[in-house]
């Protein structure tokens, strides 16, 4: 009985969560004859376009050289404007050293979609961090990792936008003077 009862319970919850139109979110929906992207940094050798490098591979998008990519026109460009690190003061200690900061990395960026217009597009990541000055070395390496982790974050945002920029930027003007 025990058996029935709770066969019957996950029948009934799948019911419900199907019919309040509850689905898993699809891998984001880019123009089918683009898949390969062009990075390209004010900065040589950013440490956001290898995070981006990196992500690309998981969302299946593949990457293009700046010097390969005048031979397609069907190539997403994005250009990585300079990032910023900005702290602001959160608590101090007693003492009045600085117990937590709040990190604000700001990511800006252009994009330019195949035969579209380039949109200019901005985020923060934002995370607490903790300073002990007693474990000096131990938190200079967190905040290294810290660093790294925010830089993934904005990779994975950047990558997840591409989409509904692709949709809300707008074609090319054919009749400029």
């Amino acid at each position: 009985m025990k058996k029935h009862f709770q066969f019957a319970a996950v029948v009934m919850s799948m019911v419900l969560v199907t019919g309040c139109g509850f689905h898993l979110r699809s891998s984001p929906s880019l123009p089918d004859d683009v898949n390969t992207v062009v990075i390209e940094s004010a900065r040589a050798h950013a440490p956001l376009a290898r995070a981006l490098n990196k992500r690309l591979n998981v969302y299946g998008l593949n990457r293009v050289d700046v010097s390969d990519s005048a031979s397609s026109s069907q190539n997403i460009n994005i250009y990585l404007l300079p990032e910023k690190l900005e702290r602001q003061l959160l608590s101090v200690y007693p003492s009045g050293q600085v117990a937590e900061y709040e990190l604000i990395y700001v990511v800006r960026y252009r994009v330019q979609f195949p035969g579209k217009e380039a949109v200019m597009a901005q985020f923060e990541v934002v995370r607490d961090y903790q300073d002990d000055p007693d474990q000096v070395l131990a938190k200079s390496r967190e905040l290294d990792l810290m660093l790294s982790e925010m830089r993934d974050e904005a990779a994975d945002i950047m990558i997840r936008r591409l989409s509904s920029q692709a949709t809300a930027a707008p074609a090319l003007s054919t009749n400029q003077p």
